[in-house]
């Protein structure tokens, strides 16, 4: 399972395209009680640990490894929420338009 930092690390090679994400989405990872957030707004912060007392426009909660699977496109973010690996709280639009950036290469 990876570790908070690690996926910190990996998203990091995409803070160029998050940062036109335009809104802040925290990902609750459900087996490790750990939190990223990505604030994707102007001037904001980039990517960070947080906790679950950040404000976010949108939540995706999963877990670690889901996570892990989502960023390498071996799980498909509709797929992931369809069967419950993936919960959203908020903007689901947010969350369509984060799933986009991340896939772009």
């Amino acid at each position: 399972m990876p570790t908070v930092e690690e996926l910190i690390s990996r998203m990091q090679a995409k803070a160029g395209e998050l940062k036109r994400l335009g809104y802040r989405v925290r990902f609750d990872l459900t087996d490790t009680d750990e939190c990223i957030l990505v604030d994707g707004t102007a001037g904001g912060e980039g990517i960070r640990e947080a906790t679950s007392a950040d404000e976010a426009d949108t939540i995706l909660m999963l877990t670690a490894a889901n996570m892990e699977k989502l960023m390498a496109g071996k799980l498909n973010p509709m797929l992931a929420f369809a069967t419950g690996k993936l919960k959203v709280e908020g903007s689901k639009g947010v969350a369509m338009k984060l799933a986009s950036l991340l896939d772009e290469d």
